[in-house]
């Protein structure tokens, strides 16, 4: 048992060190894409890959080689990362709280409202850098493409996604005229256009689609926190075993320096010694 958790430490560090490569690969991947969607995410993956790579090449000599120094470096990261995924997945939580959706009678899909979602979520869509950049994502994607040929049977019978719904059609309230919109109707019914490059992307609507697929992962990658985070708290007990070891293997005692300096005995046993004393004495 004594080097049971310094191996754990280690065979589990090597296996992260070799996953930070193709993290770290893909990043760079992403770098040189033209797509906007991919090159959002090359920082957050460089910055990944990087930290899992210096964290885990810590863990793994602190471990094999008894260096205490560096496993007091891996768990102290480890600890702040703990911290870190601790706080993002209750704001995740609380962030992905509204949304939802509005169940159509007699379609099988969902339309989207802004106002149903948390206010630091409409506040990002809302911000004009942040929509455009989601609106190149959303026309990149083709994804109205994909239903441009749909018959009126075909909207009855078959399921939409968010951004489908939002953006690449209007509201089924919405109802027109051979000279467009005939009544006073919600303001999306007056943004869309059939052009393919215009449809409904400048609607409240396709905001709310973009939000509620965003919700939707990022609920998802919440719950994937939950088991990440037992993960890691188990592993981080294992590692403050493996540096209790490696701080051993730096004294001439392997199991800590003795420190006791002199004995003392119990407090009852000068009491004890009397009476055995009293008793010889009378027999």
């Amino acid at each position: 048992m004594y080097r049971f958790s310094n191996s754990v430490i280690g065979c589990l560090n090597l296996l992260t060190l070799l996953a930070s490569v193709p993290i770290i690969g893909g990043g760079l991947w992403m770098s040189k894409s033209s797509a906007t969607c991919e090159s959002s995410l090359q920082t957050p993956l460089l910055v990944l890959g990087f930290v899992v790579l210096l964290v885990s090449l810590a863990g793994f000599v602190g471990a094999c080689f008894n260096v205490a120094w560096a496993l007091w470096l891996y768990l102290l990261v480890m600890l702040l990362l703990i911290g870190t995924l601790l706080g993002l997945t209750a704001f995740g939580f609380a962030v992905t709280a509204g949304g939802g959706g509005v169940q159509l009678p007699g379609r099988p899909y969902h339309e989207y409202r802004l106002d149903d979602y948390t206010g630091w979520l409409r506040r990002r869509i809302t911000d004009r850098q942040y929509w455009k950049a989601a609106m190149a994502c959303v026309v990149g994607s083709k994804t109205c493409a994909k239903i441009a040929l749909w018959t009126p049977l075909d909207y009855l019978q078959r399921d939409l996604s968010p951004i489908q719904s939002g953006c690449c059609k209007p509201p089924t309230s919405c109802t027109y005229g051979a000279a467009g919109v005939v009544t006073a109707q919600d303001e999306d019914c007056y943004r869309w256009n059939n052009a393919a490059n215009v449809l409904c992307y400048a609607c409240d609507s396709c905001k709310a689609g973009v939000l509620e697929q965003v919700r939707r992962d990022w609920h998802k990658l919440s719950v994937l926190n939950v088991v990440v985070l037992i993960f890691l708290i188990a592993i981080y007990s294992i590692g403050c075993c493996a540096f209790r070891n490696a701080r051993r293997a730096e004294s001439e005692y392997p199991y800590e320096e003795n420190r006791m300096s002199k004995i003392r005995p119990r407090w009852d046993y000068f009491w004890w010694r009397w009476l055995r004393d009293r008793r010889e004495q009378l027999y």
